[in-house]
């Protein structure tokens, strides 16, 4: 069922369930001059972030653990406008990218409506268009079209009929944002104690443990070191535990999305 770039739907052919309709989000306001926030910029062909130097930065000093939390702000959902390189989130994740001819294609295969609402409204922020189709075991696969625009996300990904990672890879918030989006949410490990967070599980794709690994790299990378959640018992996935990686997820993968439930997304506290 196709869908506009804007991410509205006809009205004959509605989403999933009645979730409000995904609306497109104002650019994110770049912040200059001094306040030491840093300016990213994704390169979908290599699917690393680049910056502004970090030693130029403003720090407390490198041993400093606050000032280390706080500067991973600077890599969260809302620094820098959306882009087609943000996609590589679902390929970390269970996304898989096709190539014909001298286009390519990205699906990822969701459980949820509320997940197919909010894909939709961030990839048609990204100019993407996308379409959605109901799976067996009540699943749903969004699809985007065949388009030259992610050629240089497939060609970075994909070796012959493997997907990897590619050298480098790196993840940021806007990627970690799509990637808990479309297969994240609280584990059934529950919270460790009395007012601490529920676990999250982020689910991975494919069955290569190298594949895994260097995604797993990528969340160590930005201070979610995760267990990996072994197929059979629950995944693959990996399992960001603890109060202080909860809370660090939370802000870097910004608001919850009004279509998804309270408890499928961590809360900044």
């Amino acid at each position: 069922m196709p869908l506009s770039g804007s991410g509205e739907t006809p009205a004959v052919q509605p989403l999933p369930v009645a979730f409000p309709p995904p609306a497109a989000a104002a650019p994110a306001t770049r912040r200059r001059g001094g306040t030491g926030r840093r300016s990213t910029a994704a390169d979908p062909e290599t699917g690393t972030v680049s910056g502004d130097d970090p030693a130029a930065q403003p720090t407390a000093g490198p041993t400093d653990p606050a000032t280390a939390d706080r500067q991973l702000v600077f890599f969260g959902a809302e620094t820098g406008d959306p882009s087609v390189a943000d996609l590589a989130g679902l390929l970390a994740g269970p996304g898989e990218v096709h190539r014909m001819g001298g286009t390519a294609r990205l699906t990822v295969v969701v459980d949820a409506a509320w997940r197919v609402h909010v894909l939709i409204g961030e990839l048609a922020q990204r100019g993407v268009r996308a379409t959605w189709a109901a799976t067996e075991a009540q699943r749903y696969a969004v699809r985007t079209a065949y388009t030259r625009t992610i050629v240089p996300l497939a060609a970075a990904w994909l070796r012959g009929p493997t997907q990897h990672p590619p050298p480098g890879f790196q993840l940021d918030g806007r990627r970690l944002r799509l990637w808990l989006a479309a297969a994240g949410g609280a584990g059934a490990g529950g919270a460790a104690g009395v007012g601490d967070p529920p676990d999250f599980l982020l689910h991975l794709g494919g069955s290569d443990p190298q594949r895994w690994a260097a995604v797993g790299a990528a969340l160590a990378a930005v201070g979610l070191a995760g267990e990996l959640v072994e197929p059979g018992s629950g995944g693959p996935a990996y399992r960001i535990a603890g109060r202080r990686r909860t809370m660090r997820l939370a802000e870097l993968v910004g608001e919850r999305p009004s279509a998804a439930p309270p408890a499928a997304w961590p809360v900044r506290r």
